[in-house]
């Protein structure tokens, strides 16, 4: 199973694991299967479904392999499929007992099923779930799965290179030198990899430290032959070749350093006699690096905790109206839609499935306070709710017993989970904030300064726009070309905001329940990128894996 979340070359593997009385290990692993052979054991077989994105029908995927005579089948295949954090990824693990060479499932005997998501067995590692049947009072054994990432050259090198007496390309004596780094391919040609900043007026340029992952740098391979090539930059875009050297990681790693090449151009080479070189490389210093992932420190006990901030303001028009986007007497609000629809996939990465909800812009009982930071189910001793049907019970309690007032400001619930992220620094949580709106906001400047304050800390804020007003100030704060800056002048020390408008996944041409899983998806896609970005900032590794497979809890099954 090859995971790609944001398209990074992340891959996990499923591996299901057990262990029995006599200790053995296995890739998936099942506990007292009935036998349903008359004169023997069962044959067992794990077929395994997933449900594509948008589709409701379960479609097979893969099968392990048939283990003969066995109540406690040790299965070691391995399945690989795609992890993706922003969806939720269905999977139904059906048992059968198999009496024939025939592929046909429906000769074979049905022993029950499995159903789980993803995203709940990489957040767990190890799951064991009852085998569950037809006839609930039949015993029907217990599956037992686990998951781990797939390691695919998880290390990056971090290089420093400077050049030392290169050819004066320019009018006045000097070049605008960079470097273009590629590495070979089978064909024999060679493929960029890297491009360095251009250092102006200078033949001496010491360039920035490079840091590139092993597997873009050469695949992996540390024999492979990599090239540098150093150009004279030219504002026409016609740069001036200096020179080229060939060196390969293996030798860079091995030193020692600092280690230098000849900058060489081959035209002048051929046609000089007395040339020596058109300068020197020097690679100052080189190490490599982990690469650590988004399941690295999720499956290490790093806890993620989503909070629910829900706009109760007047510009959602009166709930008790068919044009409110609060009315509750027309089926799901857009707002239920999208809770649902975000709130469920992150369900499966929460340990507890306890989510604080908190409300803004409304006047509260008994005196009509205005309150921009107020707990949904008025219960300031115990904030959560339970699990997504929790939430939308706290919100739809709660409409009748506020007064939609305002203004629309964002600061006070982006510190209100601030204040829980500042207590959390060393990797052990990770905080999402979840802001769903539908009014043009009036703090951009205290919001602004509230999210590069938060910018340090180990939080995500995810903002839906409701309805259809106008939601361009959302863009500025969505910084994700430009990072973003306080009035004060502070600039955020990374991009934690991702802004998607509703309005965008309820056109004529989409299904609804198909847009509500691109909603999903596009607000929560930058997640596993900014949480590692976060890690990576504060030199944080993950912990080893917390699961031990010899400390499974015990199986009800087993006797």
């Amino acid at each position: 199973m090859v995971a790609d979340y944001n398209c990074a070359p992340t891959c996990i593997t499923v591996l299901h694991n057990k262990i029995f009385p006599s200790k053995r290990h296995s890739c998936m692993g099942i506990a007292n299967l009935p036998d349903l052979d008359y004169l023997s054991k069962s044959d067992p077989m794990v077929v395994v479904y997933i449900q594509p994105f948008g589709h409701n029908q379960w479609q097979e995927f893969s099968r392990t392999e048939v283990i003969v005579n066995s109540r406690n089948p040790d299965f070691t295949k391995k399945i690989v499929m795609m992890f993706r954090f922003e969806e939720q990824q269905k999977l139904k693990f059906e048992i059968y007992d198999v009496d024939s060479s025939s592929s046909d499932l429906s000769r074979h005997d049905f022993i029950g099923w499995v159903e789980i998501t993803l995203g709940n067995l990489v957040s767990q590692h190890v799951i064991q779930k009852k085998i569950e049947y037809h006839n609930p009072n039949l015993n029907r054994g217990t599956l037992i799965i686990s998951a781990e990432e797939l390691s695919y050259n998880k290390e990056e090198v971090e290089f420093q290179l400077v050049a030392h007496g290169l050819d004066r390309k320019d009018f006045f004596g000097k070049s605008d030198p960079f470097v273009i780094i590629s590495k070979s391919v089978e064909s024999g040609e060679y493929v960029a990899v890297h491009k360095t900043e251009v250092i102006k007026t200078t033949l001496n340029p010491v360039w920035k430290s490079i840091t590139i992952p092993v597997r873009n740098l050469n695949n992996g391979d540390y024999e492979r032959t990599l090239k540098l090539e150093c150009w004279d930059w030219n504002r026409s875009g016609s740069h001036s070749f200096i020179g080229e050297a060939f060196f390969s990681l293996q030798k860079l790693i091995a030193g020692p350093l600092p280690m230098t090449l000849f900058c060489m151009n081959p035209e002048k080479q051929r046609k000089k006699k007395n040339y020596k070189n058109s300068g020197n490389f020097e690679f100052v210093h080189c190490k490599i690096n982990p690469i650590y992932t988004f399941l690295d420190y999720l499956q290490g006990g790093t806890e993620i905790n989503c909070t629910i901030a829900i706009d109760f303001t007047a510009s959602n028009g009166d709930p008790n109206t068919p044009s409110s986007l609060h009315y509750l007497g027309g089926g799901p609000t857009l707002y239920e839609q999208a809770l649902s629809a975000v709130g469920e996939i992150v369900e499966d990465y929460d340990s507890d499935k306890q989510f604080p909800v908190i409300g803004f812009g409304a006047r509260l009982p008994p005196i009509g306070r205005v309150s921009h930071e107020f707990h949904v189910n008025f219960n300031p001793t115990n904030p959560y709710c339970d699990r997504v049907p929790g939430i939308i019970g706290a919100y739809r309690s709660c409409l009748p017993l506020v007064q939609l007032y305002g203004p629309t400001n964002f600061a006070p619930c982006i510190r209100h989970v601030t204040k829980f992220a500042q207590e959390y620094q060393d990797g052990s949580h990770y905080f999402i904030l979840l802001i769903l709106t539908d009014g043009i906001i009036t703090d951009m400047y205290d919001t602004k300064e509230a999210i590069v304050d938060a910018s340090s800390l180990p939080l995500s804020i995810i903002i839906v726009g409701i309805g259809n007003a106008d939601f361009s100030a959302m863009d500025e704060l969505d910084s994700d070309t430009t990072v973003l800056t306080a009035p004060s002048g502070r600039k955020a020390q990374r991009d934690i905001v991702q802004f998607v408008p509703f309005s965008k996944f309820l056109n004529a041409n989409m299904n609804p329940a198909l847009g509500r899983l691109h909603l999903a998806r596009d607000v929560l896609r930058e997640i596993p990128d900014q949480f590692v970005g976060y890690m990576k900032s504060r030199k944080i590794s993950p912990k080893p894996p917390r699961y031990d497979l010899s400390r499974l809890p015990p199986d009800p099954n087993l006797s």
